[in-house]
């Protein structure tokens, strides 16, 4: 298939474009490089555009050809979403109605939607699963669970085929060493713990030492950015064969805390991890741990990737060899 990948120069979609590269797929990637790196742009053209022309996504598909569409174009900064929500209304939201709807100008039915477990807000229980409720607790989380009741109507109205796949917390890097995570500004944790113990960043905050987990910081799922791609790759042939428009969480179903992430890049780096203890984050759970069952069953789905220290150790592969 010839696949759009919007978002496609940025860190989930570049990996993503790669394997479907690897698996026979054309991807041609959509981004306006505001967050995204031409140099990500690897195993297809690039159409350096915006969700917000609706005309230009016309000409793009008509030119292209498109079978299908990965989506993963967003603005992501929890923080910045909470003081500025009209932008992730805009660029999320809207941006991505714009897109299905040049879609279905263009008769393209079948979308694979990068959604996130901070549709689910704070959990009620952990690990979460697909059915838990969704109550968003900051304008982020609240732009994606709009596109996901859109993909539900458009569905119901117009035919559309789609999956929304909630991920926990996307990590690592490509084990070959080709591309990795690059944001800026970052807000990751295992870059900026790798960055502090590099030398490159400034020691890392660990937001809260009080919460109710084993060391009191906060624990979260990482899932390996490859193992991501690989359950988009998945999606779009499932739905290719027929299976079923349905929302799958992301993760590995084991979480880790702020203090054993920077353990384990000490661990891996040989080298200490400045840090400084800070108060709680407003908003930030304790812990966020995915229940990918479903993953399993209708994607067939498991983690190549699944340990912390083989993330980190791709992740700092990467950071050192751009250092």
């Amino acid at each position: 298939m010839r696949i759009l990948v919007t978002g496609g120069a940025g860190y989930i979609g570049s990996h993503t474009a790669k394997l479907l590269a690897a698996a026979g797929h054309e991807p041609v990637i959509f981004d306006d490089l505001s967050q995204g790196h031409e140099w990500a742009v690897k195993w297809g053209p690039l159409e350096r555009e915006s969700l917000s022309d609706p005309k230009r996504l016309a000409e793009v598909f008509a030119r292209r050809k498109i079978d299908a569409v990965v989506h993963f174009a967003a603005n992501a900064l929890v923080g910045e979403s909470m003081t500025n929500p009209a932008k992730y209304f805009q660029n999320n939201t809207v941006g991505s109605l714009n897109l299905l709807n040049a879609m279905r100008e263009a008769g393209v039915g079948i979308i694979v939607f990068s959604s996130t477990c901070a549709t689910y807000g704070d959990p009620i229980r952990v690990p979460i699963d697909e059915t838990h409720p969704q109550s968003p607790v900051n304008p982020y989380g609240e732009s994606k669970l709009m596109v996901e009741k859109i993909l539900r109507w458009y569905g119901d109205s117009y035919g559309l085929r789609w999956m929304a796949l909630r991920y926990f917390n996307a990590a690592g890097a490509d084990p070959d060493g080709e591309i990795g995570e690059d944001h800026d500004p970052e807000s990751h944790l295992i870059p900026l713990v790798i960055g502090a113990a590099l030398g490159n960043r400034p020691p890392v905050k660990i937001f809260g030492t009080d919460y109710p987990t084993p060391d009191g910081t906060a624990v979260r799922d990482y899932v390996h950015v490859m193992d991501l791609a690989d359950a988009h790759l998945r999606a779009i042939e499932r739905l290719g064969a027929a299976t079923s428009s349905q929302a799958i969480n992301l993760g590995t179903g084991r979480g880790h805390s702020v203090k054993e992430v920077i353990d384990t890049v000490a661990r891996v780096g040989g080298r200490g991890v400045p840090a400084i203890e800070s108060p709680r984050r407003p908003g930030d759970p304790p812990e966020l741990v995915a229940a990918p069952t479903r993953a399993r069953d209708v994607l067939g789905w498991t983690c190549r990737y699944p340990d912390i220290e083989t993330i980190v150790r791709h992740a700092w592969a990467w950071h050192e060899k751009q250092r």
